[in-house]
C-alpha cells in the first residue's frame, strides 16, 4: 500500500511539471471552444484506412453492385447480346486475395506484370416475366471466366530481409445480368 501511495504521489508531482496537464488542458479547451463556435463536437479525425474502406465500398456499390434495367431492344432481328465484358478494375477487385500491401517493411504483397484474359461463358436471355418494382422484363444472362496471371512478390525487410516471387494465376466468374423491359414508354433519365 506504501509503494502505490509513493508512485501516485511520484506520477502526481511529475506530471503537473512535466507540461502535460497544460498540453491535455489545452486541447481539452480548444475542443469545447471549437464546439461552441460550430455547434457541434470538434473535428474528429479519422484514419486513412477506414477511410479509404469506406470509399472503395462506396465505389463498388455505385459501380459494380446494382443491377441495371434497359429499355426494351428494338426490331425484330436486333442484337441481343452481351456487350459490357468486366472491366480490369472490376477483376482485380473481385481477386479474393488483393495484393494491396499489407504492413510497410514487414510484409507487404504487389502484384507485377498483370496480364487479363476475360472469356464469355454464359448468353442466355430468359422469357418475360413480372419483377417487382420493375414490371414485365426479361433477364440477360452475361457471365464471363477472368483468368489473371501475375507475379505475386511478396517482401519484408524487418527482422529478416527476404523476397519472394511466385507466377500466379487466378480465375475470377463474374456476372453480369440486367434486365431488358419488354415494353412501355422509354425510363426516364
Amino acid at each position: 500500500m506504501k509503494r502505490i501511495t509513493l508512485l501516485t504521489a511520484v506520477f502526481l508531482l511529475t506530471f503537473s511539471a512535466s507540461g502535460c496537464k497544460l498540453l491535455i488542458d489545452g486541447a481539452l479547451l480548444t475542443a469545447i471552444d471549437w464546439s461552441k463556435f460550430w455547434w457541434t463536437t470538434p473535428l474528429i479525425p479519422v484514419s486513412p484506412y477506414y477511410s479509404q474502406l469506406i470509399e472503395d465500398t462506396m465505389h463498388e456499390e455505385e459501380r459494380y453492385g446494382k443491377v441495371p434495367v434497359l429499355d426494351p431492344v428494338e426490331g425484330e432481328n436486333a442484337p441481343l447480346f452481351c456487350l459490357d465484358p468486366p472491366s480490369y478494375d472490376e477483376v482485380i477487385r473481385a481477386l479474393p486475395e488483393k495484393g494491396n500491401g499489407g504492413f510497410a517493411f514487414l510484409a507487404e504483397t504487389n502484384l507485377d506484370n498483370v496480364r487479363i484474359v476475360v472469356e464469355p461463358i454464359v448468353d442466355r436471355l430468359e422469357e418475360c416475366r413480372f419483377y417487382p418494382m420493375v414490371g414485365p422484363a426479361r433477364l440477360h444472362h452475361c457471365h464471363y471466366k477472368c483468368t489473371v496471371y501475375y507475379d505475386k512478390t511478396i517482401r519484408s525487410d524487418w527482422p529478416v530481409p527476404f523476397r519472394h516471387t511466385d507466377e500466379t494465376q487466378e480465375v475470377v466468374y463474374i456476372d453480369h445480368d440486367h434486365l431488358i423491359r419488354c415494353a412501355g414508354p422509354a425510363t426516364p433519365k
